[in-house]
């Protein structure tokens, strides 16, 4: 049986020894975890293999089985992004914001890790690996809960990140997997306020809704996307056509993926057929609202949209389409559909660029850029953990940086307060 105090108690002593490690020492350990893993290929591939066989009888969703499927490109990629964790710059003990007072006291901050990381997640065992390698180079230790779906992919990728860790001479408690797919872990996980510091869930909107009603522990919630593009009517359409091909297709499943296009009236009848033609030939359907199934005209694959599709996360080959007045309406479309993880806008009118990024209030907001970039890899960060939607401490890829605190330090000379 699982003893989740004795967890959280390995796991602190770890974080504590972790603080303190040397940014050399936490580089070899990651380069070793990559290492590791690319030796444990075959046996990581057969383990996930038999989960997704599994997923298969139990009826996972096409959407779910892609998540869950790790390929010898796959591991290559994650392998790969482990060693490019360990080249990014060590955001522990940078020291930021310092001033002297008028009474001659030195006041600065210092970066410091967040401690131990609670991580609730389904489906992605990638997610195994990058929580691990990012908790690992900023300082923290890892107490990590992932779906029954995925648990002896799992279980294969956490022997081989311990055996990196041990072979850096670092503690393998620095990452920790509960290996019992009991639920009431979960809740257990939730209200370890004594020895974890951070709850991060991956996942579905239930996952998020229980961890922040049930958490006795700070929750970061997000990686929701119900994501928006709007075509203004100055797009260049030919361009905007592109754009939403790769936001909709490069990769459904996923929580960047676009859900809905918005089309400015006036090129509605020009864009419209244009990018239900291209975006058909990739397995494409579509959900319209009126005016758009009037300007496509019982165009194949084209159905009238239901009262819940602008606020459905479709993460499989549906796309919304909305004709609207301008600007003004899209806008408010956004602000009443969006989850706030990203949303852009298409347009070569900087008025209307610099006020759709003024007033939508999304983690990621983007002008003639595919959502498909909201990723801390594609931002520069590496890996990342999670994307947050939520406004406190992160939002947007959640990197080294918003995996850690800081401290502040003030150095005197005998000061004393009057």
């Amino acid at each position: 049986m699982v003893d989740l105090n004795e967890l959280g108690r390995r796991a602190k002593r770890a974080a504590q020894d972790l603080a303190t490690t040397p940014t050399e020492h936490k580089n070899a350990a990651l380069n070793a975890i990559a290492d590791a893993l690319e030796d444990a290929q075959e046996a990581i591939l057969a383990a996930n293999q038999a989960d997704v066989e599994d997923g298969r009888e139990a009826g996972l969703s096409d959407a779910m089985i892609d998540r869950l499927t790790l390929t010898e490109a796959r591991m290559g990629g994650i392998a790969a992004d482990t060693r490019r964790v360990a080249n990014l710059p060590d955001p522990v003990g940078e020291e930021f914001d310092a001033y002297t007072l008028p009474n001659g006291l030195r006041v600065r901050k210092r970066r410091t890790p967040l401690g131990v990381l609670g991580v609730i997640y389904e489906s992605r065992p990638n997610v195994t690996v990058d929580v691990s390698a990012l908790a690992l180079k900023s300082g923290n230790a890892a107490i990590l809960r992932g779906g029954s779906e995925t648990l002896r992919s799992n279980m294969a990728l956490i022997e081989a990140i311990r055996a990196g860790l041990d072979a850096a001479g670092l503690p393998a408690d620095a990452v920790i997997y509960i290996d019992d797919t009991d639920r009431a872990h979960v809740l257990s996980l939730l209200r370890l306020h004594r020895y974890v510091d951070m709850i991060i869930p991956r996942g579905g909107a239930g996952l998020h809704a229980f961890c922040r009603e049930n958490a006795t522990i700070p929750v970061i919630t997000g990686g929701i996307g119900v994501c928006h593009l709007f075509v203004d009517d100055s797009a260049n359409l030919a361009s905007a056509v592109d754009v939403i091909q790769n936001a909709k297709v490069q990769r459904p499943t996923v929580c960047n993926a676009l859900d809905t296009a918005l089309i400015h009236e006036a090129v509605a009848e020009a864009f419209l057929p244009q990018v239900v033609g291209r975006l058909r030939e990739d397995g494409v359907t579509f959900r319209a609202d009126p005016r758009a199934l009037d300007v496509l005209n019982g165009s194949p694959g084209v159905e009238a949209a239901g009262p819940n599709d602008w606020d459905t996360e479709w993460l499989s080959l549906v796309l919304g389409l909305k004709v609207v007045d301008g600007l003004d309406e899209a806008i408010a479309h956004i602000q009443a559909h969006s989850t706030g993880h990203s949303d852009g806008i298409l347009t070569r009118d900087e008025a209307h660029a610099d006020r759709f990024v003024d007033v939508i209030d999304s983690a990621a907001v983007y002008v003639n850029a595919s959502t498909r970039f909201t990723d801390g890899g594609q931002f520069g960060l590496g890996a990342e953990v999670a994307i947050s939607t939520q406004k406190l401490h992160a939002r947007g890829p959640m990197a080294l940086k918003e995996l850690t605190t800081y401290k502040w330090i003030a150095v005197g000379e005998g000061h004393v307060r009057e």
